[in-house]
C-alpha cells in the first residue's frame, strides 16, 4: 500500500511538473509573439515619427552629420511657411470635397449592385459578378486616357466632375458587400416581403442597417484611396486652385527641393484625415472584416 502511495505520488508530482512546462512554453510563445508585434508595430511607427520630427525641424538641422531623430529647438515654422507660400487650405478644401463626395457615390452604387447580386436572383447573375470582378485586372494605366479623352468632351477639364465621377463606382466596394450581404440570413427579407416591403424597404431598412461593420470598414478604405490618389488628378487637373492635396505636395516637392521640413509638413497634414477617420469608424473594421468573408 505503501509502494502504491509513493508511485500515485511520484506520477502526481510528474504532471505537475508537465503543467508546469506546458505553462512556461505557453508564456515564452506568447512573450516571443507580443515581442514581434511590437517589432513590427515599430517597423511601421517609425517612418511616421521621423516625419513629424523632420517636419518640426528648423533648417540647419536638416543635413546634418549627424542626424537626429527630435532636434532642439522644435520649430512649427515649416507649417507657417508652407501656410503662407502655398496655396494648402484651398488643396485641403479640394481633397476634403473629392474624397468625400467620392465615398459616398462609391458606397451607395456599391451597397446597391451587391444587394442585387447577394438577394435578387435572376439568371446569369454569377456570370455577371465573374465578369464586374474581371475589372479589377484592368489597372488605371489602360483606361485612363480613354477616360481622359470622355472627360475632354464632357468639358470636365478643371472642375470637380471631372474629378468625381469617374471614380463613383467601385468593383472591389461591390465584392466586399456583396460578400456581406449574403451572409445576412433570408428570413428577413422574406419576413419583410410577407408583410408587403419591396426591395428598396428591404435594403434601406433591413440591410444597411445590419451592414454598418461592411459599410465602415469600406468608407475608410474608399476615403484613403480617393484622398492618396494622385494619377487621376494630376491628368485631369490644370490650374493650382482645382489641385487635391498629393498633387499639390508633388509640385511643392518641384519647388522645394531641399526643403523637406516643408515636404514633411505637408505630408503629416495630409496623414491627419486618415487617423481621424480611422479613430471613429475603428470599432467597426474588425467585425467587417471578419464577416465580409464568411460565405461566398
Amino acid at each position: 500500500m505503501i509502494k502504491s502511495d509513493a508511485v500515485v505520488s511520484g506520477q502526481l508530482e510528474r504532471a505537475k511538473a508537465g503543467t508546469q512546462s506546458r505553462r512556461l512554453a505557453s508564456y515564452l510563445l506568447r512573450f516571443a509573439g507580443y515581442a514581434i508585434l511590437i517589432a513590427c508595430a515599430l517597423f511601421m511607427v517609425v517612418p511616421f515619427l521621423w516625419m513629424l520630427s523632420t517636419s518640426l525641424k528648423t533648417n540647419q538641422h536638416l543635413l546634418t552629420l549627424t542626424p537626429k531623430f527630435f532636434a532642439r529647438p522644435l520649430s512649427l515654422e515649416s507649417y507657417q511657411v508652407l501656410f503662407a507660400v502655398f496655396p494648402l487650405l484651398r488643396m485641403i478644401g479640394n481633397s476634403l470635397v473629392v474624397a468625400s463626395l467620392t465615398t459616398i457615390g462609391r458606397l451607395l452604387t456599391s451597397a446597391m449592385a451587391a444587394y442585387a447580386f447577394a438577394r435578387m436572383q435572376f439568371r446569369g447573375s454569377q456570370l455577371l459578378f465573374m465578369l464586374y470582378l474581371a475589372t479589377l485586372m484592368v489597372p488605371q494605366q489602360v483606361t485612363i486616357i480613354p477616360l481622359f479623352i470622355l472627360m475632354k468632351d464632357f468639358g470636365w477639364i478643371n472642375s470637380y466632375s471631372g474629378l468625381i465621377v469617374p471614380g463613383l463606382f467601385s468593383a472591389f466596394g461591390t465584392f466586399m458587400l456583396r460578400q456581406y450581404f449574403v451572409s445576412l440570413p433570408r428570413d428577413l427579407d422574406e419576413s419583410a416581403f410577407i408583410d408587403g416591403a419591396s426591395h428598396l424597404d428591404v435594403f434601406w431598412h433591413i440591410i444597411l442597417p445590419l451592414s454598418k461593420p461592411a459599410l465602415a470598414t469600406l468608407t475608410v478604405f474608399l476615403f484613403m484611396g480617393s484622398w492618396n490618389d494622385f494619377l487621376w488628378p494630376l491628368f485631369i487637373v490644370r490650374e493650382e486652385v482645382m489641385m487635391t492635396l498629393p498633387v499639390g505636395l508633388a509640385a511643392l516637392n518641384g519647388q522645394y527641393l531641399s526643403q523637406w521640413n516643408l515636404i514633411m509638413a505637408g505630408s503629416v497634414i495630409s496623414v491627419i484625415p486618415m487617423i481621424v477617420l480611422y479613430l471613429f469608424a475603428q470599432k467597426y473594421v474588425v467585425q467587417g472584416f471578419v464577416r465580409s468573408g464568411l460565405k461566398s
